[in-house]
């Protein structure tokens, strides 16, 4: 019986850090309309403040409205690019190139000082 205990005590471990892992995760999503230069940079800016600032504790959807112009309604986009952050909550939106990065940080809720 210990054995089975110490298993499931085990799981319950792994699954209470894993549900902390996805929380701790900040999903964002970045609309741009084709292959232009505001989107371009937009998408680069936004990588290099991911990479830098947050590592492994982002997931990056980025989405083409030119291609999928119904996306839009999804986060009521009017412009782009734009990106918001799904989560966790509350939820930003941030609109151009991406070239503040401190606007970008404090948006997330990081502080723009540290550097990871």
């Amino acid at each position: 019986m210990k054995k089975a205990s110490s298993t499931d005590e085990n799981l319950r471990a792994m699954e209470a850090a894993s549900a902390e892992n996805a929380a701790a995760c900040i999903k964002l999503r970045l609309y741009v309309i084709g292959d232009t230069q505001q989107s371009n940079r937009a998408i680069v800016n936004t990588r290099r403040i991911c990479n830098e600032h947050l590592a492994d504790r982002y997931h990056l959807d980025i989405l083409n409205l030119r291609e999928h112009p119904e996306l839009a309604a999804v986060d009521q986009i009017i412009a782009a690019p734009t990106l918001v952050k799904i989560g966790p909550l509350p939820l930003r939106r941030f609109i151009g190139d991406m070239s503040d990065t401190r606007k970008i940080l404090s948006g997330l809720g990081l502080d723009p000082s540290y550097p990871g």
